[in-house]
């Protein structure tokens, strides 16, 4: 019987949360900014924050990652004699699949977890309740832009990631194992297709950053006002948005290139 509580409270219990973090999401898209001009300096530093600050290893992972595909996909393309269609299999896996997917894990932990430590410490030092008290609305000085910021950044950087793991595949397949240079690209060319491959890994890099970014800051504006309560809610942080970063990738996969 005390396993079956167990269990019954703490699914009712992530019942509840699940409930605060839609209303809490409700109210963020509430009290968003009258005008991006009255809050441009915030939106700017966010901005800056969250994507101008991730780029670095946005860019050194889509190089590398891309590296070993064009690596791994020549050897196994080899074996078939295939391995013109090195660049066909790099720009989609890119596109559709990798690109959205790495950067919106790398997103989660390196720019969620810091708004989730960030909001969370300013609850804990009654920053939060102080700005309350001089009637300036948090949710909008302080959750609303960083909640915009995230979803501005994020499909950005998944483009960057997904055209410097393009380039860096090129350098592996024509200037090291020998590719001919036009049947790499003729034959990326004949296979991407803007409104479907690339539109749609954009599409899945924004409803992760809806996630990944709605998880960052609900979780820091609830979060315990202490030290452990803080480290806590950024490892849930970066666990949930990773797992639903995963789900939806599935869940959009299916509908959008499944045979449904």
């Amino acid at each position: 019987m005390k396993s079956i509580q167990y269990i019954g409270s703490a699914s009712l219990a992530w019942l509840a949360s699940f409930g605060r973090g839609g209303l809490f999401l409700f109210q963020v898209m509430f009290h968003k900014p009258k005008s991006l001009s009255s809050v441009f300096s915030l939106l700017f530093k966010q901005i800056y924050s969250v994507g101008v600050l991730s780029l670095v290893i946005i860019i050194v992972s889509g190089l590398f990652i891309g590296m070993v595909l064009a690596l791994q996909g020549y050897t196994i393309l080899a074996q078939f004699g295939s391995e013109q269609a090195v660049g066909q299999l790099l720009a989609l896996t890119l596109l559709r699949e990798l690109g959205p997917v790495v950067t919106a894990l790398l997103f989660a932990g390196r720019a969620c977890s810091a708004l989730t430590a960030e909001i969370g410490l300013m609850k804990a030092t009654e920053q939060l309740s102080s700005l309350e008290m001089m009637g300036v609305d948090p949710y909008r000085r302080i959750i609303a832009p960083r909640f915009i910021a995230g979803l501005i950044c994020l499909p950005i950087l998944s483009i960057v990631f997904s055209a410097v793991g393009i380039l860096g595949g090129e350098f592996v397949a024509v200037g090291w194992l020998g590719i001919h240079g036009g049947s790499f690209w003729s034959l990326m060319q004949q296979s991407v297709f803007f409104s479907t491959d690339v539109v749609n890994g954009i599409i899945k890099a924004f409803c992760f950053a809806i996630a990944t970014t709605w998880i960052a800051v609900f979780q820091g504006y609830e979060c315990e006002p202490t030290s452990e309560g803080i480290g806590r809610a950024t490892t849930r942080t970066v666990v949930l948005g990773s797992l639903s970063i995963l789900a939806l990738d599935f869940i959009l996969t299916a509908a959008m290139f499944g045979d449904f």
